[in-house]
């Protein structure tokens, strides 16, 4: 990571749990400002940094940033509605100025590669700049994000488990989830193709949201499957934060056509509004069983859901056990391979208008450009995106000229399947939501080489529905237990008003306690 700004002393400020309206009630009352917190969250990652390898590169304007907010302020000018939070945002997310490496270390200066400098920011970054957030960092992720368990393929090493070393931090937002939930920003912008939201949200105890596929913008992040089922949604310790975030994040942009589908579904109250203690009271809520896929619950696992069960009953809410038993939902899975990859069909179609997009000084502008200037081809090393290649012909006939738009008519067959298959169950029971355990298992070590045993990678990227991530136990081993509300197309604020009763009544999340002279593989 490069050197950290330097933070002058300032009154101490307790960072520990902080939500985004605690820092506005301080900031209205004058307890402290923006520059201040911003100084505050420096100090405390330039501390706990070196363990925990949550970040590749810091934001040098990040202190001026919060400089110019608290100017905004003290002279009574419109306020954003994220002015002066201190943020993070995942490093396959261009922002302006500074490398974008994908994780990899032929694209990385710092690791003997060539460095791709962004000309613009991503949307989902501009809109938080244009919200007044302060962004303090781009966060670690393994390379190309491929991975649904660890970081540790990054050119900059392993991101660790802010909760518990030991454990794997949960896939290729690994880095933000760290920051979150370490307390070293408020909240975080992840991303996900299989799993790499979910995953590290609640491998590290934190509510998340995996948008509905099309609701927010994703031009100008690293693609996997860019066309098909890639999204952005935010990582954050509370229900209310999450929601706040995704305020600022959702909806159409002229820079990315396919938001255009989003256009009348967000919700014109915003994703907040309908938060409440008594969502769960008189829902109909599916559980998890063979029918939704055929993987049964460990022992403990098992233990932990029923536990999560009762607290939902607890609520008011009707359950339905194993609604999907009967359909043809869990036949509908490509089980010859252990990640089931369809949508990625887009991939080079959709990193060639990648670089196209990052502005003529970059390195690279094309897809053919960079595998010229490289030494080595990503397409051609079976560790990262030549086993799609091999194993997906209409993406290896893409890769013989990316800048043409692939067949993706069997991708999109099996998005109206799952659809047609999920809306007929929910419509059957009468559902409001399926509420399932994320994992199906306690989490792996992170040097194992177990893969996170998550319940619900690839069935909602590939049928694009939401879903959003609570807090809801502990596994013998230290793992973060949670629960996943998943819900039909563009039902965020449902999810997230369920989330938050939830979290309510159980106040689930595990705070971590961070170590210090922990080198040592664990």
């Amino acid at each position: 990571m490069n050197a950290l700004v330097e933070t002058a002393l300032d009154p101490e400020i307790e960072l520990m749990e902080l939500t985004i309206a605690d820092v506005r009630q301080a900031f209205d009352q004058g307890s402290y400002t923006s520059e201040a917190l911003t100084k505050a969250y420096l100090k405390r990652i330039e501390r706990y940094e070196p363990y925990y390898n949550a970040f590749t590169f810091m934001n040098p304007t990040a202190l001026a940033d919060a400089k110019a907010a608290d100017q905004r302020r003290s002279a009574g000018k419109t306020l954003g509605p994220l002015d002066g939070i201190p943020v993070v945002v995942k490093e396959a997310m261009d922002f302006a100025g500074l490398p974008s490496t994908g994780g990899w270390a032929p694209l990385s200066s710092a690791a003997g590669g060539f460095d791709l400098i962004p000309e613009h920011d991503a949307p989902v970054v501009a809109r938080l700049k244009a919200a007044g957030a302060i962004i303090l960092g781009k966060t670690n992720i393994p390379a190309f994000s491929h991975d649904g368990t660890r970081a540790n393929t990054s050119w900059d090493g392993p991101t660790f488990n802010a909760v518990h070393r030991a454990i794997a931090p949960g896939a290729s937002s690994s880095g933000t989830a760290a920051a979150v939930s370490g307390n070293f920003a408020l909240v975080g912008l992840a991303e996900e193709t299989g799993g790499s939201i979910q995953n590290p949200a609640a491998a590290q105890s934190l509510v998340s949201v995996k948008p509905t596929f099309a609701l927010v913008p994703n031009s100008g992040v690293t693609p996997l499957a860019g066309s098909t089922r890639d999204v952005v949604g935010p990582h954050a310790r509370t229900v209310t934060d999450a929601a706040l975030l995704l305020n600022v994040i959702a909806g159409y942009t002229a820079e990315d056509a396919k938001t255009v589908a989003a256009i009348g579904n967000v919700p014109e109250a915003g994703y907040a509004s309908k938060l409440s203690p008594t969502a769960l009271k008189g829902a109909r809520v599916g559980l998890y069983g063979e029918g939704w896929r055929g993987d049964a619950l460990s022992p403990e696992a098992l233990a932990l859901y029923l536990a999560a069960v009762d607290d939902i009953r607890a609520r008011g809410a009707i359950t339905v056990d194993d609604p999907f038993r009967g359909s043809d939902f869990a036949s509908l899975a490509d089980k010859t391979e252990r990640f089931d990859a369809r949508g990625m069909e887009s991939l080079a179609y959709d990193f060639d208008n990648y670089l196209r997009r990052m502005g003529p000084s970059a390195a690279a502008n094309s897809l053919q450009e960079l595998q010229k200037m490289l030494k080595v081809d990503p397409f051609a090393d079976d560790d990262l995106l030549g086993r799609h290649a091999k194993l997906m012909p209409i993406l290896r006939k893409s890769l013989e000229n990316p800048a043409i738009v692939p067949d993706l008519g069997e991708f999109l067959t099996a998005r109206q399947r799952y659809l047609k298959t999920f809306n007929a169950v929910m419509a059957q029971y009468g559902l409001d939501l399926l509420a399932f355990p994320q994992s199906s298992a306690e989490l792996p070590g992170i040097f194992e080489e177990k893969e996170y045993p998550s319940t619900t990678v690839s069935e909602i990227n590939i049928a694009g529905l939401p879903g959003v991530t609570v807090p809801a136990g502990q596994y013998k081993n230290g793992a973060p237990f949670s629960l996943i509300l998943i819900g039909r197309m563009w039902s965020e604020a449902d999810l997230l008003a369920y989330a938050y009763d939830y979290e309510q009544a159980t106040h689930r999340r595990i705070v971590p306690q961070l170590e210090e002279n922990v080198y040592e593989r664990v």
